[in-house]
């Protein structure tokens, strides 16, 4: 028998309680989230993002992006810095279309990091789309 104390509730089946994800991430799957959020945890990142999900389709060209963000106080190659570490960590891709590039949201990166944070397995919320 033991000695230890049961949160009230334990054992009786109305008050159990579900767990939040179906199984922890594996090493793998882990790195790959830590970069995602590694490279949203810098606000001008994070707000380059932002700018290229706002656009139609999710997608933005180079010029559009830095031409609405002149308020960030960043220049230009610190802006192309920002953009390839967020295309580096898999949030978004890049095409070179003349002489400009554009950017677009990868829409399932952003649907596995929400579901991660809402508990909701990944392919359910992708279907749910």
């Amino acid at each position: 028998m033991s000695n230890q104390l049961k949160p009230s509730g334990m054992g009786d089946p109305c008050c159990e309680v579900s767990p939040l994800v179906t199984e922890p991430l594996n090493a793998p799957a882990a790195a790959v989230m830590a970069a995602r959020f590694k490279a949203l945890s810098d606000p001008v990142r994070l707000r380059l993002l932002s700018a290229v999900a706002s656009h139609a389709g999710g997608q933005a060209c180079v010029c559009d992006i830095t031409d609405g963000l002149d308020a960030l106080g960043v220049g230009q190659p610190t802006i192309s810095h920002h953009l390839k570490v967020l295309r580096e960590a898999g949030l978004l891709t890049s095409q070179r279309r003349g002489s400009w590039v554009y950017y677009a949201v990868v829409p399932e990166a952003l649907t596995e990091l929400s579901a991660l944070l809402s508990g909701v397995p990944a392919t359910a919320a992708a279907a749910a789309r």
